[in-house]
């Protein structure tokens, strides 16, 4: 099955252009919001959570150089007319959660987008937008609000049957989104995006309800543009394991958390592997350091990998192991600048 329309919506609303139980849940208003309000929103049933400063990345110097000096700047342009919705200063936050089980084949998610924007003109907008791709927007109430679905117009006869047959088999829904309020929309998977108007009507608990995860969250650095954390169930490592010798350092791992974030014209990266054994943890990281020297046997021809991996720091403590590394824009640049020499090479 390709990819719902409701997902790709996320680029239509130019989302890609770029901590207590007790936490009240009302939707947090466009410009005046801060992380813990929009965690506050995802479903406790979340395996694992990531959050984006969309309107801190949209404030860099490179993000909006490069919107400026893009081949689709005038594309840009277009859309900031039509919608009233400018990226670079209308989006705040995106906070998505997973909720089906980490490595699941069918994956499950529900995502808030937090910014300004008119229902009244976007909505035609996402109509038409659908319309040309053979879809209509079927509308469904809940508790009060209205939940939008895309389904496929059929052309044939006995193709809308077959179209639910498929679904059924596969056992998916197909995507979905709601206007919660003035400030959020809410997509994902119609279970979930029922759920996320349950806790802004406190009818449902949130994450703050999953101690497992609470804890994890109460241990992640959340100074970034962009910062995740995720539980990782021991079958889910015991599987990529059993399909991979050289992954069996990993068993031990029951958690990730993982930071980006942008400072002085460097992109700062961190991931976190949780585990409470300080001897599989200096395992993992020996391991690592082992893929990191392996990685370094072709810095000889590739210098830019060379420094690349030099900025690489892993180091282990009793609780996790840390993968750091800060990278120069303009080590960046040089990397992006030899990808087109590499795909030159594959082609010859």
């Amino acid at each position: 099955m390709r990819k719902t329309t409701i997902f790709s919506l996320i680029f239509l609303l130019g989302v890609i252009g770029f901590v207590a139980c007790g936490k009240k849940s009302e939707a947090p208003k466009a410009g005046s919001v801060s992380a813990d309000d929009m965690l506050s929103l995802l479903p406790m049933n979340a395996k694992g959570v990531f959050l984006v400063n969309v309107n801190q990345a949209m404030a860099i110097e490179a993000a909006e150089k490069a919107i400026m000096e893009s081949d689709d700047y005038q594309k840009y342009v277009e859309f900031v007319e039509k919608t009233g919705i400018d990226p670079q200063k209308d989006i705040y936050y995106v906070a998505a959660a997973l909720t089906s089980s980490f490595g699941a084949k069918d994956e499950e998610g529900v995502a808030i987008v937090n910014m300004k924007y008119d229902k009244e003109k976007i909505l035609p907008l996402i109509k038409e937008k659908m319309a040309e791709e053979g879809e209509e927007l079927i509308e469904t109430e809940y508790s009060g609000l209205m939940i939008y679905k895309a389904e496929k117009e059929a052309t044939e006869e006995g193709e809308e049957e077959q179209q639910q047959q498929e679904k059924e088999e596969k056992n998916l829904l197909e995507g979905a989104f709601a206007f919660l309020d003035s400030s959020n929309i809410v997509i994902g998977s119609e279970t979930e995006v029922k759920t996320v108007i349950d806790i802004s009507q406190k009818k449902a608990d949130n994450i703050y309800k999953n101690q497992a995860l609470a804890d994890l969250l109460a241990k992640t650095n959340k100074e970034g543009i962009l910062w995740g954390a995720f539980l990782i169930p021991s079958e889910a490592v015991e599987k990529a394991a059993s399909e991979n010798p050289m992954m069996s350092s990993f068993e031990a791992v029951k958690a990730a958390t993982l930071l980006f974030d942008y400072k002085n014209q460097n992109v700062l990266a961190e991931i976190k592997l949780m585990s409470d054994n300080e001897e599989n943890n200096k395992k993992i990281a020996d391991a690592l350091n082992g893929f990191k020297a392996i990685g370094g046997m072709a810095a000889a021809q590739k210098p830019e990998l060379g420094e690349l991996l030099n900025k690489i720091e892993i180091s282990s403590t009793a609780d996790h192991v840390k993968i750091y590394c800060s990278l120069p824009e303009e080590l960046l640049n040089k990397l992006k600048s030899a990808i087109p020499e590499d795909i030159d090479e594959v082609k010859e």
